[in-house]
């Protein structure tokens, strides 16, 4: 059952973990790598062998541990149907406005619930000009500082169910939605399941929407059929052809066999480094990552309560239970708002992505990729605050909560 007791939660990772860490760098061995290998085999040695030493030597955890508790953190018992009760840990950061719209974040893999760092700031922020929010940004069971469920089986109906009876425990009867990667099938998946009950809009950075079915959407088929790409798309469905062709080596192997996978991500800080930081670099847009930003990212996932390894099985649980393929049948009435991003992994045609949802509102922009909130805070909170703003498409959409005082 659920919990009604929050219980706040400062992060203090022990002495002796850092220690653990520090010996298993000093005692990493690295391949050898070809000349001129470039990023063509993978990560760069020179990369990795930089990133280690300062990780071993000299990145300050204890400065980016005190970063991450300024936010107000807590857990709270949430019980899943057939899988008992998991302790959920979440950001939960208020708005000093009255009417702020309660809004719940979720993040993807190899995300965490620090990729909302940069835009809770800004859509806490209240203004007469622009729409406030409450915001939740759980770590999802398995992830982060969450307990992972020790059953298999554990889909997007169960990651939704987490994340709806965390909003209602926290008093929030009507709430939004916002998600990327599989944030975004989570978040598809809540809108689906409570849309027009507890859920009442939604928004996504990443659409997931292959070539519209005649018989299930016949205007936007022939629509389909008909209309030509922009250069945008072109460039989009370019991007998409590279990553399916160089970059999906990662999601057979997780979706697969995940506990292969995990004993390296759980038993070597190299590995898992290399792991995500490939992902990092090469699923963003150019972004600038700072070595000390980079480390705090994977060590959040080497100091996980349940350990990296926990988090990759969603792949496995996804696509086993066929939500993979369910996915494009998860329908709602409900308000949904699309950011598009051209380095995003997957990038298609707007007239595929109208048939997700209610889309009553895109955006394309002309940079970012992957971690929007991470990459393009101020692009991603612009367009979640259009969504719900004075004469935008979704304003008050949650009753007595249309984010401004």
């Amino acid at each position: 059952m659920t919990d009604n007791n929050e219980r706040p939660f400062k992060l203090s990772v022990s002495d002796e973990d850092l220690a653990l860490l520090r010996q298993k760098l000093e005692l990493a061995r690295l391949p050898d790598e070809l000349d001129g290998a470039g990023w063509d085999y993978g990560v760069p040695l020179g990369d990795i062998r930089r990133l280690v030493a300062r990780w071993k030597d000299e990145f300050d955890w204890r400065k980016a541990e005190a970063e991450i508790n300024t936010f107000p953190q807590f857990t709270r018992d949430i019980g899943i149907d057939g899988f008992g009760t998991l302790n959920i840990h979440y950001i939960h950061q208020k708005s000093s406005c009255s009417n702020a719209i309660p809004l719940l974040f979720l993040h993807g893999w190899p995300g965490h619930f620090m990729e909302a760092r940069k835009i809770i700031p800004l859509l806490t922020s209240a203004s007469p000009d622009y729409p406030s929010f409450h915001i939740v940004a759980p770590s999802h069971p398995g992830f982060g500082f969450s307990e992972a469920p020790r059953k298999r089986g554990f889909a997007a109906d169960q990651y939704a169910e987490v994340g709806n009876k965390l909003m209602l425990a926290l008093g929030y009867t009507e709430y939004v939605v916002q998600g990327g990667d599989f944030g975004q099938m989570v978040a598809r998946k809540m809108a689906h399941t409570y849309g027009n009950k507890t859920v009442k809009a939604w928004h996504t950075n990443e659409t997931i929407a292959k070539f519209p079915n005649f018989f299930s959407n016949p205007m936007l088929y022939l629509l389909a059929l008909i209309k030509p790409l922009t250069p945008w798309e072109r460039a989009g469905r370019e991007r998409t052809a590279w990553i399916y062709k160089y970059g999906k080596g990662y999601f057979q192997e997780q979706a697969t066999r995940p506990q292969t996978i995990g004993y390296n991500l759980a038993d070597s800080p190299v590995g898992l480094l290399a792991w995500v930081y490939e992902k990092l670099v090469q699923w963003t847009d150019e972004y600038p990552w700072e070595d000390d930003e980079v480390l705090t990212w994977i060590s959040i996932y080497w100091f996980s309560r349940a350990g990296p390894a926990a988090s990759v099985r969603i792949y496995y649980e996804a696509t086993q239970t066929g939500n993979i393929q369910d996915i494009y049948t998860w329908w709602s009435p409900i308000p949904l708002g699309l950011s598009f991003f051209p380095k995003e992994l997957d990038v298609v045609p707007r007239v595929w992505a109208r048939t997700i949802g209610n889309v009553v509102q895109e955006s394309e922009h002309d940079r970012g990729g992957h971690f929007a909130a991470h990459e393009q805070p101020e692009a991603l909170a612009a367009d979640v605050r259009g969504l719900f703003a004075k004469g935008g498409p979704a304003f008050g959409v949650v009753r007595g909560k249309n984010g401004y005082d």
